[in-house]
């Protein structure tokens, strides 16, 4: 199970009948909206009254739900959305204190994975004793009615396009993949597409907080989970219960901006990697400096862009799209450090597969040629949030020398996989704004000193706008903080879901 909590916006992609009440079987009822204290939005009354009915899901110890939700809030009477729900209630010793909804971030990322696959089960005991671990796979993603875009082999034919075009040529093959993702999205997914934004999901947890019987929301979430608590935040305020924001996105940030600070990070978690590397005997970097790795990894990108080498798979060479991919995928957890330096040393000795192993690992693809539908989902969310970073080749061109500066290693691609969004079929709905949720409980915000995929400057940014923000601050590497091995950042997150007390603002742990 991977359970490693990604914002992907790296990465080139990156009506039904009227409200039926579940057909799950099994299990006891939740209690409605009044039976929380909490009134249900104007029109919606049915989706808040509506209950639970649990089942197996055939998973020791979990139960699992449908719970309906309406395709469109702003016209609940055009059609529901199915969503997936599952739920390990508390284990005990201690008093219950309610229900702790859990997201893995992405956005795509199934929910229900990460439960079950370790948030459940790896999250500290006592916080599993006192609360029902549950989650729901946001709409559009994995069991919650799937955006779907590629098949297995038209995604693997788009994950090995050039992502660093040298010609006018080798433009036209990237941004005719762009558009032939985005036209796949349109042609199997279209009728979900213009409702899978984060305001939407946000929505639908408001529904789910009423249907498990909590007044309040209590919430884990990660990477781009933070961007959906504080979304959640920011509508219901007077419905926020303990939210950690671990690993934070800065709502102020337009796309480009956001897109070149990732650049950036990823910039800062190669150079930590490079300054341990060179002091390794089996660096296939050098053993000298983090300039002479960064310039043998800029080698071999290059010398994969004239010639990809073999992988073991017939239809699958390494070229440098997929070399790169795999790369990022290690930066996001530096116990893949020794992973990254043997997948390289393999590629030196004209053996992709290691980083090919890692650049599936990040696509989600199994060993049959299959893909989860996290890169398609990943898009879906991205190219409604926000209004795309670029409007076509020409802007691109002129932004690479600020991402090249921002990373000499991974720069030119960042730029180049930020034009994904101008192709999109359908308008973004949402713009880059301040997240304040005045009024809300306080908020722990999270936020990892050299943190690649969401760099630590995007915690200070969303703990300063939330009105209630408390900024708590790991001093690593690596991509979020939680269970990752700091005592300190533990003990301090364990006490605020526990006791409902956030640690001093600013505390740092090492």
């Amino acid at each position: 199970m991977n359970t490693r909590r990604l914002l992907r916006t790296f990465a080139i992609g990156i009506g039904t009948a009227g409200l039926l009440a579940s057909g799950c079987s099994g299990g006891g009822s939740s209690p409605s909206a009044s039976a929380t204290g909490t009134a249900a939005p104007a029109g919606l009354d049915p989706y808040y009254a509506q209950k639970l009915s649990w089942r197996d899901c055939g998973v020791e110890g979990f139960e699992c739900a449908t719970m309906k939700a309406p395709r469109d809030y702003a016209k609940p009477a055009d059609g529901d959305i199915d969503l997936a729900v599952s739920r390990k209630k508390a284990t005990g010793p201690g008093k219950r204190i309610g229900s702790l909804l859990v997201n893995p971030g992405g956005p795509g990322g199934s929910a229900i994975g990460y439960l079950q696959g370790y948030a459940a089960l790896g999250y500290p005991a006592p916080v599993r004793a006192r609360y029902d671990m549950v989650a729901i796979d946001p709409r559009g993603v994995a069991r919650s009615e799937p955006v779907e875009c590629l098949t297995g082999k038209e995604m693997d034919a788009y994950t090995q396009v050039d992502q660093t075009p040298d010609d006018e040529a080798e433009v036209r093959k990237l941004t005719d993949a762009f558009e032939k993702f985005a036209q796949g999205c349109e042609k199997r997914s279209g009728e979900i597409l213009p409702y899978v934004s984060t305001v939407d999901t946000a929505r639908d947890m408001d529904v789910l907080r009423s249907l498990l019987g909590d007044e309040k929301l209590n919430y884990v979430g990660a990477s781009y989970g933070t961007f959906l608590g504080a979304t959640y935040a920011d509508l219901f305020p007077d419905r926020a219960g303990r939210l950690v924001l671990d690993g934070a996105m800065d709502p102020s940030l337009p796309a480009v901006d956001m897109n070149r600070d990732q650049t950036a990070g990823f910039e800062g978690a190669f150079q930590s990697f490079a300054a341990d590397c060179v002091k390794q005997p089996d660096c296939p970097l050098g053993t000298t400096s983090t300039a002479d790795a960064a310039a043998a990894l800029k080698q071999l990108f290059k010398d994969l862009d004239a010639e990809p080498i073999p992988t073991g798979d017939e239809d699958r060479e390494l070229g440098e799209s997929l070399a790169t991919t795999g790369v990022i995928a290690a930066m996001y957890d530096e116990a893949a450090w020794p992973q990254l330096r043997e997948a390289l040393e393999g590629a030196q000795r004209s053996d992709g597969s290691g980083l090919l192993s890692l650049a599936d690992s990040y696509y989600e693809r199994d060993p049959d040629g299959k893909y989860a539908n996290l890169m398609f989902a990943n898009a879906a969310v991205n190219c409604l949030d926000l209004p795309p970073a670029f409007d076509g080749p020409d802007a691109v061109e002129k932004a690479v020398p600020d991402f090249e500066k921002a990373s000499p290693v991974f720069g030119r691609g960042f730029a180049w996989a930020s034009l994904n969004c101008a192709y999109w079929p359908t308008e973004p709905t949402g713009t880059p704004h301040r997240t304040e949720a005045k009024g809300a409980a306080p908020i722990l915000v999270v936020g990892t000193t050299r943190d690649p995929a969401t760099p630590y400057k995007w915690s200070e940014a969303l703990a300063a706008q939330l009105d209630s923000g408390t900024l708590l601050t790991y001093d690593g590497d690596g991509h979020t903080a939680y269970g990752r091995g700091s005592d300190c950042i533990d003990t301090a997150i364990n006490t605020y879901l526990l006791e409902g007390t956030p640690p001093t603002d600013g505390k740092k742990c090492t």
